[in-house]
């Protein structure tokens, strides 16, 4: 071969190299990156060429597909459908042809799709026997009655809110609600309505700001809900020892540091007052000096475990709630009634609340409880596991007699079930400048049946901006829906 033909050759023989390895770049290297870019077209089409699998709740779907119409330029064939989309949504997400998806929806996309790694044989075999490919099922933790007691309570109400539900033992979520809420069904497609209707939910076009999953991803000042966490820590660290062991609390008292004495609201017993009374009558002064005394460091060791300053995943992300570090004695105190900079979402308080019941016991909360193939055979399943350990089993049941004087005889009597006991707390959040805006009415409680168990625990937060100021009480504007949820979940055990 002359020396022209060799240097040609072997310039081609380059330029083959050259593609082979650009070709398994593409292939092997980029193929995810590939496959999940939002301009490659075919993956979409093949998304939404099949119905999707199904969120199921209590053995029904409550989610399914229809055939998207054929007039425009659509090529995507199947899209997402919805059952009480509103009351859903904030456990499914959304599935949208324009605008993708989110939560469940997004999260086991591969499941529901039929696209999972975890169906490989699934697909396999219906690509041998010629069968169409079918996406698989999320089937869900969540109560159905539960789930509606929450919801209408909150609709009735009229305001925004959220209430979750939990087993505490478990940690299933059972309700996971939000109000003001949307029909993922309205923009499921990929037409002008769909696109009108999305544009009319963004917070942007609307205040209220209906797509916000407020049970998960909104924090609050919890308020008089959070004397919970700081009765347990005064448990935990020894400061005292039962519920009617008289605390050393003056009346007034003035935090320290400052000549601001910290008020309690109205009249009520207490100065020296044990901590189960204070508790029924939520005494800000005997929990503020409880953390106060204990420090900033015991009371955001004790929050974390009760799961503060920690995303949870659900597997949806939740907001990670927030006690803080590096606060003075007068910050700490503020912080230990719930306010300051203290925020939680509803999960989080459920959490709380859950913990107490379960006898000191934190199960991580979850809402996907099997993953199934199309044929209904499990690919995978979710095992409790347990968070933390907040309280001792002695003082988590002294904590409960306390929570329970709160409904029997306190502050949280409209959440009393015949035949059931019930523990709770109220609180009643302050906000806005100089407390100038309508407060946050909370409720956390658990359930407990005659057998000792206890099926359920819950926390409401109500925002009610259109409501008179004085009207506003976790009792009586949370108690009553944390309670409809509470008899949801017993009356299905009966």
């Amino acid at each position: 071969m002359n020396k022209p033909l060799r240097r040609i050759a072997i310039f081609c023989g380059l330029l083959v190299l050259t593609l082979l390895l650009r070709d398994n770049y593409l292939q092997y290297v980029r193929a995810d990156s590939l496959k999940d870019d939002p301009k490659n077209r075919r993956v979409t089409i093949a998304r939404y060429a099949t119905p999707r699998g199904d969120i199921i709740v209590g053995g029904d779907p409550i989610t399914g597909s229809t055939e998207t119409s054929k007039s425009g330029l659509n090529d995507l064939k199947y899209k997402r459908t919805y059952k009480n989309g509103p009351m859903w949504a904030p456990v499914t997400g959304y599935a949208s042809q324009a605008f993708g998806a989110t939560q469940l929806e997004s999260l086991e996309d591969g499941i529901l799709t039929g696209n999972d790694d975890r169906l490989f044989f699934r697909k396999t075999l219906d690509m041998i026997t010629g069968k169409e490919q079918q996406g698989g099922n999320v089937v869900t933790t969540l109560n159905a009655a539960a789930q509606k007691a929450a919801f209408d309570g909150l609709r009735k109400q009229g305001g925004k809110g959220a209430v979750v539900a939990l087993e505490p033992s478990t940690g299933k979520i059972l309700a996971l609600a939000s109000y003001p809420s949307y029909d993922p069904s309205s923009f499921a497609g990929n037409t002008n309505d769909d696109a009108a209707a999305w544009k009319k939910l963004q917070k942007k076009y609307n205040p209220n700001d209906p797509m916000l999953n407020r049970a998960l991803r909104e924090t609050y000042p919890p308020g008089s809900t959070f004397k919970v966490v700081t009765a347990a820590a005064a448990l935990e660290n020894g400061k005292y020892t039962s519920a009617d062991e008289r605390t050393e609390t003056p009346l007034p008292w003035v935090m320290p540091g400052t000549r601001t004495e910290l008020k309690n609201e109205g009249n009520i017993p207490c100065e020296n007052a044990t901590m189960r009374v204070a508790l029924q009558y939520s005494c800000n002064t005997v929990f503020g000096k409880i953390g106060s005394d204990l420090g900033n460091e015991k009371m955001l060791e004790e929050a974390k475990k009760f799961g503060f300053d920690s995303e949870q995943f659900t597997p949806v992300r939740a907001t990670a709630s927030v006690f803080s570090d590096d606060m003075n004695q007068s910050q700490t105190a503020l912080s230990s009634i719930g306010q300051y900079n203290t925020a939680a979402t509803p999960l989080q308080m459920a959490m709380v609340a859950s913990a107490v019941a379960n006898d000191g016991k934190l199960m991580k909360p979850y809402m996907v409880d099997t993953l199934q193939s199309s044929n209904l055979d499990e690919v995978a399943k979710t095992e409790p596991e347990e968070l933390s350990q907040p309280l001792s089993p002695k003082n988590a049941q002294i904590l409960q007699d306390m929570m329970q004087t709160v409904v029997e005889k306190g502050t949280g009597t409209n959440a009393r079930i015949d035949g059931v006991k019930v523990g709770g707390k109220t609180g009643t959040a302050q906000h806005g400048v100089e407390n100038s805006e309508n407060p946050y009415a909370w409720f956390i409680s658990y359930a407990k049946l005659p057998d000792g168990s206890s099926p359920v625990a819950v926390a409401v937060v109500i925002e009610d901006e259109s409501a008179n100021r004085d009207d506003i009480s976790g009792g009586g504007l949370a108690a009553p829906i944390a309670r409809n949820v509470m008899e949801a979940v017993v009356n299905a055990k009966k």
